[in-house]
């Protein structure tokens, strides 16, 4: 069996061969392979694996094992970061320039030298690309007309970044751990840029790389992708460049399996050695193996229903507070979830500075009809809700179909597929989203800039934050997110997080219900498997197999 990778075409192995033709056929197993992890997981959410570009959870986790970055998170100590590329770094006394020192002889899988210029070019065609993760590094006053002259290489040992504000240190570095921070191989993916016609929205005459780089490789991580096959297969093969620890086993394999209990069943005879999206039953089942373990780790996603204020009923206040009181979060909390998450109403979540842990809403139908008499609704009305078809989002869906009918509200569930999804929400053409939100990197404004900042609710914003998703112009909360970012004041800083919190909770179009806590079921014979803090921490070099 013969699979791409760069400009070369390799054979695989035997053991990954046989391994890649049992994940494409979902109903043949056999023990997997002593060289090779393979996990069971649900990745259909992944539209692309171009670190410009993607910025879903799945994804990031993909490249947070393929790709590294100037710094990165401690995920022994989320308070700080930790050299990646960088050996070190500076700011200046004004606060408006870093200056990093790349590590010398470190090389990208391809063998390309990784130099400075590297990290300038990953910077400027991600803030030129312009896709959802572009905010991230726009936030530093980079535009397409000033990116090159304010995040360049000094000399190939060198990175400077200018900033356009003096930001809290945490937040700039915060953000370079982010995946659209990744560095790419510029010799690499310049090779493989495609020629496109300028227009109105898009002035470059090249995609940087863009459409080859959604399938394709050009990082410097522990492992190096190998083959992705939409809801089918992901392949990351050790990356013997690495200058890190290098991975222990000689590849990771992906199969996407949807079913909680299907992964569970398929752990359990040996199949696959990691479950990742198991259900609190099938946690239950496996907490009684002799031959599985489980690792848990809290993590900094929330899930929550989005309210779009396009439609004429959702944007009525009374009919968002509503909604917060037709949730059965203690149900949710006692059986849907157990195990798997903590009931949490903020969009904060728990670990992150400033984060409120209120919880003030209740299932309270008869609070929830007076509302929506107010709203002129005493009948009720009917809304749709995308839905992506995974558990617990399924289950939670159906949960609040049942609620919401209680107070006359007639819920039209539509499921579809993670990418299906996804690419409404994105177009702001839903009722409502129910779905997941994790932070970008690990700073308060990560989520405060998403859920309460909408600097532009035109159609074609230069930020599409969550708030614009669903169409909640805001601005006074936008001033104040702004205003935050700013404080150098920790405590001072702080209360102003706890602020926003509180004016989100009453106001918004947000009904957060819980933070996510990601369990997986493991054979006994895997060493060093650990969940990380963050869902691009996930990382498999640590791992070994008996």
């Amino acid at each position: 069996m013969k699979m791409t990778f760069g400009n070369s075409i390799r054979l695989l192995s035997t053991s990954a061969a046989m391994a890649l033709m049992l994940a494409s056929a979902p109903n043949v197993f056999a023990a997997t392979p002593k060289d090779t992890v393979v996990e069971a997981w649900a990745f259909d959410d992944i539209i692309t694996l171009d670190p410009g570009e993607a910025f879903e959870i799945s994804a990031a986790e993909v490249t947070g094992n393929t790709y590294d970055n100037l710094v990165k998170l401690n995920i022994k100590n989320t308070s700080e970061v930790v050299p990646g590329i960088a050996e070190s770094w500076t700011v200046s006394e004004d606060g408006l320039t870093y200056t990093f020192k790349i590590k010398s002889g470190i090389k990208f899988a391809s063998g390309n030298p990784i130099t400075a210029s590297d990290v300038a070019y990953s910077i400027e065609r991600a803030v030129k690309l312009n896709k959802n993760p572009a905010f991230i590094l726009q936030q530093f006053g980079l535009t397409g007309d000033n990116v090159a002259d304010n995040a360049k290489a000094v000399d190939a040992s060198t990175f400077q970044l200018k900033v356009d504000k003096p930001y809290a240190t945490s937040f700039v570095l915060n953000c370079l751990t982010a995946t659209v921070g990744a560095v790419v191989d510029k010799k690499l993916v310049e090779s493989h840029a495609a020629a496109v016609t300028p227009s109105a929205d898009y002035k470059y005459d090249t995609d940087f790389g863009n459409a080859w780089l959604k399938t394709h490789y050009a990082g410097s991580g522990a492992f190096k992708l190998r083959d992705w096959r939409a809801n089918e297969i992901i392949v990351l093969e050790r990356n013997d460049n690495y200058y890190g620890e290098k991975a222990k086993v000689a590849r990771v394999i992906y199969r996407f399996m949807k079913e909680s209990s299907g992964q569970r069943l398929a752990l359990e005879a040996g199949d696959v050695d990691v479950a990742r999206n198991v259900s609190p039953n099938d946690i239950t089942a496996m907490s009684t193996s002799k031959t599985i373990k489980l690792d848990s780790a809290p993590k900094g996603t929330v899930y929550y229903l989005g309210l779009n204020q396009k439609n004429p009923n959702l944007a009525k206040p009374e009919v968002r507070e509503a909604l917060k009181y037709l949730v059965n979060y203690d149900a949710i909390g006692g059986t849907l979830i157990k195990g798997i998450g903590t009931i949490h109403q903020s969009f904060l979540p728990k670990g992150i500075l400033g984060a409120v842990d209120d919880n003030p809403y209740k299932l309270d139908v008869a609070k929830a009809k007076e509302l929506l008499a107010k709203a002129g609704l005493k009948d009720g009305f009917t809304v749709t809700m995308d839905v992506r078809s995974i558990e617990p989002i399924t289950s939670l869906a159906q949960s609040m179909q049942q609620t919401f009918a209680q107070a006359g509200i007639k819920l039209e569930l539509i499921p579809g597929d993670g990418k299906q999804v996804l690419t409404k929400y994105r177009a702001r053409n839903h009722d409502i989203y129910i779905g997941d939100w994790g932070s970008d990197y690990w700073d308060p404004n990560s989520n405060a800039e998403t859920f309460t900042s909408n600097p532009d609710n035109s159609d074609t914003p230069k930020s599409k934050t969550l708030a614009w998703r669903n169409a909640w112009d805001a601005p006074e909360l936008t001033k104040e997110t702004a205003a935050a970012l700013l404080e150098r004041d920790t405590d001072k800083r702080k209360a102003m997080y706890v602020d926003l919190q509180k004016k989100v909770l009453a106001e918004g179009p947000f009904v957060v219900i819980y933070q996510k806590t990601e369990v997986a079921g493991y054979r006994n014979n895997l060493q060093g498997f650990k969940l990380g803090p963050t869902f691009d921490s996930n990382f498999m070099n640590t791992v070994s197999k008996d």
